[in-house]
């Protein structure tokens, strides 16, 4: 057993859970038991009735994330189920406590059944102020997300769209180190579950900054049968709509073909499948985010002896972390401050770009911030609310202008 899982298991023994529920008040008399429980919570209670949007200034509601998984999809480790997931989720609530100050809880739902999942999380919805889906295999992570963005307070796979977010940021910051344009690239993803398909749906529209809806010079996503193309007929509904902005070549071959030309490679898959020559054949200066976990798709080693210019894995052992940790705090945070219905691609975009700025001088050893870097929720948050506030600006000019049309 390697000497980081040993520790970790004496750590969780040692911690019997990663997070607990504190109270931020003490009751120490009559009054402060009057106050805070019978008689007088009654009014809160009443207050909540009559608005309640009260709920998110007099309850835990607008500071808290509810942390949802089945085990199904859990990173490195697969169908695992619902209680053997607990350690990550409570990890993921400590990140959310640690870098945004949002309070978390896991909800592990011992169930495989997309239906109940949804309605479960129906249920339990009053109490927080958006979901966080995690570790949840496709389809059903798709299927889930979308059928809740009526709920009222933000639905987000993080597994989906954190990754693709820090991806487009990473991204972002390498084309400048390499002077290359993202648009003009030649982006190949391996990988078509949860994340490959978020990845490849936020590189199509990119340059929002300039309101401009720009199209990868040409993109090809892959799965564990090549890449994925109109002449291939087993194609789930997921990766059928891959094709509306992908692979309009319909180039056909496994990754080791496909390869061949590229820019970029964007690793979402399993640990090994490239080798030196693979980068030897890409085109000059490639860029490689290898991020799966623990092996990422090749080791920054081998990618640089067969030419990379830089490599980003999902490994923090590794220089270019691409980790999910620069997203999300930042991302709820923002959308909680604004009171935030769903998630929006505008917000995506604005996070990624706020990611991305974030790092002033880009080098190919950091086109990412530190997963460490504490200061990058509120950046992001920032931008992400103020996204929100647009978003608004240009419905209420809508409306009105729809009002003068009727008028």
């Amino acid at each position: 057993m390697k000497e980081v899982y040993r520790k970790s298991i004496t750590l969780h023994n040692d911690l019997k859970g990663k997070i607990e529920i504190t109270n931020k008040m003490d009751v120490n008399s009559k009054e402060d038991l009057s106050l805070l429980y019978s008689p007088g919570v009654a009014q809160p209670c009443l207050e909540i009735e009559k608005n309640p949007e009260l709920a998110y200034d007099m309850t835990i509601k607008g500071n808290t994330i509810a942390v949802v998984t089945n085990g199904t999809a859990v990173l490195g480790l697969g169908n695992i189920g619902a209680l053997a997931s607990l350690p990550v989720m409570e990890g993921k609530a400590m990140l959310f406590k640690k870098f945004a100050g949002i309070n978390a809880f896991p909800i592990c739902l011992d169930c495989n059944d997309t239906d109940e999942i949804i309605e479960t999380i129906r249920r339990i919805a009053p109490v927080f102020g958006g979901i966080n889906l995690e570790d949840i295999k496709a389809p059903e992570s798709f299927i889930i997300e979308e059928k809740l963005q009526d709920l009222g307070i933000p639905v987000f796979h993080d597994d989906q769209h954190g990754t693709a977010i820090v991806t487009l940021a990473a991204l972002i910051n390498a084309a400048k180190v390499v002077g290359k344009k993202v648009e003009d690239m030649k982006v190949v993803i391996n990988g078509a579950g949860a994340a490959g398909i978020a990845i490849a749906k936020l590189l199509r529209c990119y340059n929002v900054e300039s309101e401009l809806c720009v199209s990868i010079k040409q993109l090809i996503v892959a799965d564990s049968q090549g890449a994925i193309h109109r002449r291939r007929h087993e194609l789930n509904s997921a990766k059928t709509e891959l094709l509306k902005y992908s692979n309009f070549q319909d180039v056909e071959g496994d990754i080791h073909e496909i390869i061949k030309g590229a820019d970029v490679f964007i690793g979402v898959s399993k640990g090994d499948v490239l080798t030196k020559e693979d980068i030897q054949n890409m085109a000059k200066d490639p860029i490689i985010f290898a991020m799966a976990n623990p092996e990422p798709e090749i080791h920054p080693e081998e990618a640089f002896e067969g030419g990379a210019a830089i490599v980003g894995t999902g490994r923090s052992d590794y220089p270019n972390q691409i980790n999910n940790v620069l997203a999300f705090p930042g991302i709820f945070k923002g959308a909680l401050k604004a009171r935030a219905k769903t998630i929006s691609t505008e917000m995506k975009l604005a996070a990624a770009f706020a990611i991305a700025k974030s790092v002033e001088h880009p080098t190919k050893d950091q086109v990412i911030p530190s997963a460490l870097d504490t200061s990058l929720a509120d950046v992001v948050a920032n931008a992400v609310e103020q996204a929100v506030y647009h978003e608004r600006e240009l419905e209420a000019e809508i409306e009105r202008e729809e009002a003068k049309l009727k008028g």
